[in-house]
């Protein structure tokens, strides 16, 4: 592969100038999309936790929100992270694209599902679940926690810098369509783990990748599309959830792609909408989505205990909004004291452990 280097280079240089020009346009709005999603995510698992431990009995209206948010929570970072595909192989070549990911996405997923495991497993008499060593150390294929998503993320990279060997809107147009048989069919190929997941999670991804090609290099939308983008979010969700009775784990391939599209879609325009507002600290939240992301089980679980274990606190609305905000804000204070600390190599691996920079 190192040989067809070039040839890759030539295939996406034609689009590198426009690309790369509406990549730096639209990094505000994609911050604020991130930021939107890591609360979702924060929140969700916030939620879980408050209901697994026994203190929300509204089951109804807890499955429900559930369902909502992940309808599209995690499909929206995938659709994110397909956004910039053409322009990182614009400018690198396969290898050296797939060497990154390693350094970014692979290396923070195999520390902190081993940090994060080992920490449950010395808590185990304290959280809501039981975890074993030999569940921690069986990382390789089977993913656990939030670091499903990590572990799906890379191999969703490793498949598109096999697939998208042109840049053009026909062939990107035609791996997308691809991507939708294969998420409606998925369940007639063989049921493996990582397959199930590529299958599902994929288009998502090359939605996103489709996507370059849609948005302008303007961040701001009239408000009239976002009303009529927040209608029809409302309008899928409540025909999805209420007059079908369905839920994001149960209904069926075409109805959850289309539920989880026009969510995204409408993410997309209120983030571009919010780049009128200078929100600094909402940019910073989304710059910073992999560093939550990372920590905020033990952080959002560590408020939970502590208020419920020593203060005693039941309110399942204090829970949520201390274990929100601890989720969202423990992880950044966490990463600024390993910075400082020199504990970096926490999130990224130090130079001898590197591949990207050989």
């Amino acid at each position: 592969m190192e040989n067809n280097s070039e040839t890759d280079r030539q295939l996406v240089t034609p689009i590198l100038d426009s690309k790369l020009d509406i990549a730096r346009s639209r990094s505000l709005w994609v911050d604020y999309a991130k930021a939107i999603g890591i609360i979702l995510v924060v929140y969700g698992h916030v939620a879980r936790g408050v209901f697994s431990a026994g203190l929300n009995n509204n089951q109804s209206l807890y499955e429900l929100v559930d369902s909502v948010i992940y309808s599209f929570h995690m499909p929206l970072f995938f659709f994110l992270s397909g956004l910039f595909l053409l322009s990182s192989m614009a400018k690198r070549d396969s290898i050296s694209l797939l060497r990154s990911k390693v350094d970014t996405v692979l290396y923070p997923y195999v520390i902190w599902s081993l940090l994060q495991g080992m920490v449950e497993v010395g808590l185990t008499h304290y959280v809501n679940g039981h975890t074993t060593v030999g569940e921690v150390l069986s990382f390789a294929w089977s993913p656990r926690a939030q670091f499903w998503f990590l572990y799906v993320l890379f191999f969703v990279f490793a498949l598109a810098i096999l697939v998208y060997r042109r840049s053009g809107f026909m062939w990107c147009g035609g791996i997308f369509i691809g991507s939708i048989l294969l998420n409606f069919f998925a369940e007639r190929l063989p049921d493996f783990y990582l397959t199930h997941m590529l299958n599902h999670y994929f288009v998502y991804f090359a939605a996103g990748v489709l996507a370059t090609f849609l948005f302008g290099k303007t961040n701001c939308i009239e408000t009239k599309w976002l009303f009529l983008s927040a209608a029809l979010f409302i309008s899928s969700q409540w025909q999805f959830h209420v007059e079908m009775g369905l839920r994001y784990s149960s209904g069926t391939a075409p109805a959850t792609l289309l539920l989880g599209l026009i969510s995204i879609g409408f993410i997309v325009l209120l983030a571009q909408w919010l780049t009128r507002f200078n929100l600094r600290w909402f940019a910073y939240l989304g710059q910073q989505s992999m560093m939550i992301y990372l920590v905020h089980i033990l952080a959002g679980s560590g408020c939970r205990i502590i208020m419920l274990k020593i203060f005693g606190i039941t309110s399942v609305g204090i829970h949520l909004l201390i274990g929100t905000l601890g989720g969202l804000l423990l992880p950044l204070l966490f990463y600024t004291g390993c910075i400082r600390l020199g504990l970096g190599a926490l999130f990224s691996p130090p130079k001898l452990l590197s591949i990207s920079v050989r």
